[in-house]
């Protein structure tokens, strides 16, 4: 999404250093293309550890790039904004295209070289289109609330921060007044309540204190 800001910290480097060490050894021994996704609860730091994942898998030779959720939901974000308050229903993975964001993962590993894309314009509040160099890349990374449910994946990683804890991180990435509003909270309350159930799907879990817990990679 343009118009994003994040602010990666020592703790998304740690955890997405242990996933890229855990995650090594399985990528390099394949021929073909692997799909990682990230996800978790608004603020839990999704994008600092698909950013962080990137420059770790690329410090041991893995080129990566990141497909972000964001991009590939129905409104652009105020406009999606407007949609909830009209009706709280709206929330859920309904406002996401979750089959075109699976369809270009599938691209990718089917060999891919470039994604015509969507683009979500922040400041403008529209949503424009990009097309993604990924003719480098062995690994996509895509990141999201709702991720868990790409068909897509080899590896999911999921951030079990809920949106009670996020909120000091909420507050430093804020984008604009309303995502801090009360209504606000009865939308990530609803999040909560669906993303929660995406834990058990998880190959790795970062836990609330950064920790990563996991099976190791087949």
């Amino acid at each position: 999404m343009q118009g994003d800001s994040i602010v990666i910290e020592p703790h998304h480097r740690q955890a997405a250093s242990e996933i890229a060490q855990a995650l090594k050894s399985a990528i390099q021994q394949r021929q073909d293309r692997v799909a990682i996704t990230i996800a978790g609860e608004s603020g839990s730091g999704k994008s600092e550890t698909a950013a962080a994942l990137k420059e770790a898998l690329e410090a041991i030779g893995i080129v990566a790039v990141i497909l972000q959720q964001d991009d590939y939901f129905i409104y652009p974000p105020r406009s999606n904004d407007a949609a909830r308050r009209r009706d709280i229903g709206w929330v859920g993975p309904g406002e996401v295209k979750l089959d075109l964001m699976d369809e270009h993962l599938r691209a990718f590993l089917d060999g891919a070289d470039r994604l015509d894309k969507p683009l979500v314009i922040y400041e403008r509040d529209t949503i424009g289109a990009e097309t993604m160099d990924c003719s480098a890349a062995r690994v996509m990374i895509a990141e999201g609330t709702y991720t868990t449910l790409l068909k897509s994946a080899d590896w999911r990683v999921f951030i079990a921060r809920d949106w009670e804890q996020t909120r000091a991180h909420r507050e430093k990435r804020r984008r604009d007044d309303s995502e801090l509003d009360p209504f606000i909270d009865q939308v990530l309350s609803i999040e909560h309540s669906i993303i929660s159930q995406h834990r058990s799907l998880a190959d790795f879990v970062i836990e609330s204190d950064y920790s990563v817990t996991g099976q190791e990679a087949d």
